[in-house]
């Protein structure tokens, strides 16, 4: 019977037999499945990651209007593309530590206002050119220019001086950062030959997959890059991105093998999906966050006493509750949550209050016209129900909120960061820095609630240079106070990650940090 079992067992770690057949079997021997799910995670990493095959991504947030332009990733399938054919100079681990990737080495001055990057010899571009600092420098000044329309252009702002000598990269800041290597992690910065400046779009960087295929909204297909300087990722032949916005679709792609993983589990079929044959469910709390946000300079949304009548009339627990599926946590009206290091956990929650609400409604003066808040089935999962929900509470208040529905595809280029209320998505970042100086800052070309305030921007850049942990948890705590009462930010809920992944993919890792592990999803898994 031993035998039987380890055989068993070694078939269900390669792929020739089902998990679920191995699971029954162990539990018609009194193994219990928890158990039963260990022995083949640790006959899987015995095994190894294997070589060869197609692996395809199934996967919402993709537009027919989406660019290569790295600078320009602003939805899901942008992200897992460049994450896919793109490097950066470093990224960051599951359990939040640098993973140096185009840089080998990283040193500062003692202060944190000098940073020196030693980039890796030897590392091609698909086109063959060598990676070079001067590459490394020529992409970082692209992204200043705000010309280029970068998400991160609130991080690169904070450079004032770039160099380079041989393979070393010198950036001297504006003031110190204690957490400027977290911020060369960001999605944007994929390092591209010349800084991408001739043709930014052209899909040609340092990682693990080549471009051959670019059907913006519908397929994006890639082959694996030969010369490729880290073998310990990258396992497929071939993998391929399909957009796949209908949540009813993209889980009937994984149930039926269409796809090896998708993201965005509706969380109203998350434990119906895990008794589907040949699927797992996987769900990792991180820092993503469902959000509505409105623009501060514009009518009616310039008023903070209507900013406030709208955030008290919210229900956030109902929302974590009937949105999520008890998936996440009640959010409080800015973007920090207790994944973050250095987190205030003694501001108190905002609550529902229709009383307090319809004060500050009246009190803004609003003449009553409808308050129309835009929203698309893509812009988060559950996103209409959300905001069907908001408009219910906020009507009970006496508030005249409407929903508008817009189509999914040209929502994140015609909707997101143009009309002035709407509901959107943060991935969150590893650090409380990169979050509020890529969407809060004033400067921030991603500031999608063009919220701008003096002491909020100086009390951000103070606690970046600042190395006592304790005074800089206390200026965090000062940020997310203004931001919560005076920003445009509207933050119902913290999302879990919640994907879909079948028995065939080995490798899949929890990765609090972003979706589909950090956008690798497809990078590090293998076929097994």
């Amino acid at each position: 019977m031993q035998d039987e079992m380890k055989h068993l067992l070694m078939r269900t770690a390669r792929g020739t037999f089902s998990r679920r057949g191995f699971i029954a079997r162990c539990g018609a021997l009194g193994i219990s499945a928890a158990l039963a799910n260990t022995l083949i995670a640790q006959a899987v990493r015995a095994e190894g990651p294997k070589k060869g095959g197609l692996i395809r991504a199934g996967i919402a947030g993709g537009e027919s209007t989406n660019s290569l332009d790295p600078a320009l990733a602003a939805s899901e399938v942008p992200f897992v593309t460049s994450e896919t054919w793109g490097e950066m100079l470093v990224n960051v681990t599951p359990d939040g530590k640098v993973d140096m990737r185009l840089a080998e080495e990283v040193s500062s001055s003692a202060d944190a206002s000098e940073w020196t990057f030693r980039i890796r010899k030897g590392v091609e571009f698909h086109d063959g050119k060598t990676v070079t600092a001067e590459d490394v420098v020529a992409t970082l000044k692209r992204h200043t220019d705000e010309k280029s329309q970068s998400g991160a252009l609130g991080i690169v702002q904070g450079i004032s001086e770039m160099s380079y000598e041989g393979d070393m990269v010198k950036l001297k800041l504006a003031g110190p950062n204690a957490d400027l290597p977290f911020l060369m992690a960001d999605y944007h910065l994929v390092i591209q030959p010349g800084g991408g400046v001739d043709n930014p779009a052209a899909g040609i960087g340092a990682g693990p997959y080549k471009l051959e295929v670019f059907e913006p909204g519908v397929r994006i297909g890639f082959t694996k890059n030969p010369n490729y300087f880290d073998d310990s990722i990258g396992h497929a032949d071939q993998v391929e991105i399909l957009v796949i916005n209908d949540n009813t679709a993209r889980t009937a792609a994984l149930q039926s093998g269409q796809v090896h993983m998708m993201n965005r589990v509706d969380p109203k079929i998350a434990e119906l999906l895990k008794g589907a044959p040949g699927v797992q469910v996987k769900s990792v709390a991180g820092r993503g966050h469902y959000v509505f946000i409105m623009h501060c300079d514009k009518a009616p949304f310039d008023n903070n006493d209507l900013r406030m009548a709208l955030k008290l009339g919210i229900k956030r627990q109902e929302m974590v509750d009937k949105i999520l599926g008890g998936l996440g946590s009640i959010g409080n009206d800015f973007p920090i949550n207790a994944a973050y290091p250095l987190f205030d956990d003694t501001i108190p929650p905002r609550e529902y209050d229709a009383a307090q609400a319809a004060e500050f409604y009246k009190k803004s003066g609003h003449d009553g016209s409808p308050i129309l808040l835009r929203v698309a089935p893509g812009a988060f999962p559950g996103a209409v129900d959300a905001a069907n929900l908001f408009a219910a509470s906020a009507q009970a208040a006496g508030i005249p909120l409407q929903v508008k529905l817009e189509p999914d595809d040209g929502y994140w280029s015609n909707v997101w960061n143009v009309e002035p209320f709407c509901a959107s998505y943060w991935g969150g970042r590893p650090v409380q820095d990169q979050m509020y100086s890529t969407a809060y800052l004033s400067t921030a070309d991603w500031n999608d609630t063009k919220f701008k305030n003096a002491t909020f921007d100086d009390l951000v850049l103070a606690a970046r240079g600042e190395l006592d942990e304790v005074k800089r948890k206390e200026e965090y705590s000062k940020v997310a106070n203004i931001l919560r009462d005076e920003g445009g930010l509207i933050c119902p809920m913290f999302n879990d990650f919640v994907h879909g992944v079948r028995d065939e993919i080995g490798g899949w890792i929890d990765d609090p940090n972003q979706e589909l592990m950090n956008g690798r999803g497809l990078v590090k898994t293998w076929l097994v």
